[in-house]
């Protein structure tokens, strides 16, 4: 079977890195979502990760703390979270790339888009830390950004839940998932699936996001090969 897309960019939450202790890293619940990364690149796939630092710290919600201070914090975040995937990546026998938008050239490459191109069409797992290197920009609209930069064919957007919902399926017990969804929707219904920014970045450059659930690390690998999961976004 082959697969459906030859580059995606895969977006994965600080959340799913904690596993179910909630905050830190949980090493079995990433080796987990490694391991099923490991399967797509095997498969041929080349494969760019951007992750989020919520496992850690949220800038949001930092109290009376400078915002821009405190998404600074966030971007730092992230840059572990990169090195802690990408740790795990290489002991299961993948080449990894780590570049951040924040200059730290003793641990990551700085973030430059044609290298980082080369890197996946070399077969290496490029692992983008620091979100764009700006503050008021989610991790979400990071990984809008670099997918519409390197390529991707699609934008996987691993959370906790299924799919996109009309309301939140934890807080509703008649909430409708959708199977397909435009990105104009997602934006004038205000669906928490993402940020505007994020949405409007993929909806101005025609990129495609699929939306599904991490809690299976395995589905990673079956949305690769084209299999009905989750929901998809785009402005077919």
């Amino acid at each position: 079977m082959e697969p459906k897309y030859k580059r995606i960019l895969l977006k994965v939450s600080g959340e799913a890195l904690a596993g179910e202790q909630k905050n830190g890293l949980n090493y079995n619940a990433i080796t987990s979502i490694c391991a099923s990364i490991k399967k797509v690149v095997d498969a041929g796939v080349q494969v760019a990760i951007v992750v989020g630092g919520g496992n850690f710290w949220r800038g949001r919600s930092s109290g009376a703390m400078d915002r821009t201070r405190a998404d600074h914090i966030g971007m730092l975040a992230t840059a572990m979270n990169a090195l802690a995937v990408a740790d795990v990546l290489e002991s299961l026998g993948c080449e990894v790339r780590v570049q951040t938008a924040i200059s730290m050239q003793q641990v990551a490459e700085p973030y430059i888009r044609n290298r980082a191109v080369r890197h996946l069409e070399k077969g290496r797992v490029v692992i983008f830390g620091c979100g764009t290197g700006n503050p008021f920009f989610s991790t979400d609209t990071a990984a809008s950004l670099r997918a519409v930069e390197i390529g991707a064919d699609i934008y996987f957007k691993a959370t906790l839940v299924d799919g996109v919902y009309d309301k939140d399926p934890h807080k509703f017990d008649d909430a409708q998932k959708y199977d397909t969804l435009t990105f104009t929707k997602v934006m004038s219904d205000g669906l928490a699936v993402m940020d505007s920014t994020a949405a409007a970045m993929c909806h101005d450059n025609n990129m495609k996001m699929l939306v599904f659930d991490l809690t299976r690390p395995d589905n990673i690998y079956d949305a690769v090969m084209g299999k009905n999961i989750g929901t998809v976004v785009s402005e077919d």
